[in-house]
């Protein structure tokens, strides 16, 4: 019960901030006040996480706040399903990767069954971050050779003007994200030895043109800032025993004005391509702090006001 619980009650608390119920504790008991349905899925939640329990394994106070806001958003999931077979990613580096919502959970299948996988959504869904855990696992597992992230130069909305250095030291902090992302699942030697060897490549996408990747994990983010010429040039890129995950964000473009998004077009132009997968992600599937999930809700809500209004 106090793995249920959580200290202090705290993953009651969340599941009533989840779901539009009050809950109260008597002993072992608990008390779920609430519409049938809302209450319905508090007891959906306690009966197969308790099931888990039960069977001896152990869950960490983040995956039972994980499994109720799987619950809560998808009434059909099967949580032992979940954690047992298709959510859990083995060890990618230093870190053990949980899919933390449905969308999530697809994202990684697709990656798993389809060569070219496109994850499309707002900021803090983990379309990068994951991409990056299924690369690490690929890698340390010899399914691939080597890593390549690529990102388009674009500055987001600001004017850097001229960048001292060399190129690579021009293009950097561009890439700085991918870096950050890299660390996070390697530690820093291990992932500066990768990345001197070649083994690990962190490069914008200009940089790939006129080369055909083999027997490698690729990924594109940021790929709404790509132009339709760059897409065309990164999705004929691939090379036999490759897989290539692109990721983007079509509400934050930063491309001049009168360009088009590569990555806009692309879900046009290859949405229907057999061995293409498309994964959308939304508010629901935000994984940072609680308040961007309010954030990236109340954006959108005032987009399609706004569009609405015109």
């Amino acid at each position: 019960m106090s793995t249920i619980f959580g200290a202090y009650d705290d993953n009651l608390r969340h599941l009533e901030g989840l779901l539009n119920v009050r809950i109260r504790t008597q002993g072992h008991d608990l008390f779920v006040e609430g519409e049938a349905d809302d209450t319905g899925t508090v007891a959906r939640f306690v009966e197969q996480i308790g099931g888990l329990i039960a069977e001896g394994h152990a869950l960490s106070e983040r995956e039972v706040k994980d499994a109720a806001q799987l619950v809560a958003t998808d009434p059909d999931v099967d949580l032992r399903e979940h954690f047992l077979k298709g959510g859990q990613l083995r060890q990618a580096g230093r870190r053990r990767i949980m899919a933390k919502s449905a969308n999530q959970r697809r994202y990684l299948e697709a990656i798993d069954h389809h060569d070219i996988v496109f994850g499309i959504g707002p900021a803090g869904t983990g379309k990068t971050y994951l991409a990056m855990a299924q690369a690490v696992n690929y890698l340390l597992a010899k399914k691939v050779s080597r890593i390549i992230l690529a990102r388009p130069a674009v500055e987001a909305g600001e004017k850097l003007g001229f960048l001292p250095g060399d190129l690579q030291e021009k293009v950097n902090p561009y890439l700085r994200p991918l870096y950050d992302a890299l660390y996070d699942m390697l530690e820093v030697e291990k992932a500066e030895r990768m990345l001197e060897r070649g083994i690990v490549e962190v490069a914008p996408i200009a940089f790939m043109r006129g080369r055909t990747l083999n027997d490698a994990f690729v990924i594109l983010d940021e790929a709404q800032n790509t132009t339709t010429e760059q897409m065309k040039m990164f999705l004929t890129r691939l090379g036999f025993g490759s897989k290539a995950v692109v990721t983007g964000d079509i509400t934050q473009i930063d491309l001049p004005t009168g360009r088009t998004s590569g990555l806009v077009e692309a879900m046009n132009v290859v949405g229907q391509v057999e061995g293409i997968s498309f994964v959308y992600f939304d508010e629901r599937d935000v994984v940072r702090h609680k308040l961007v999930q309010a954030i990236v809700k109340a954006y959108e809500a005032y987009g399609n006001t706004s569009s609405a209004s015109r």
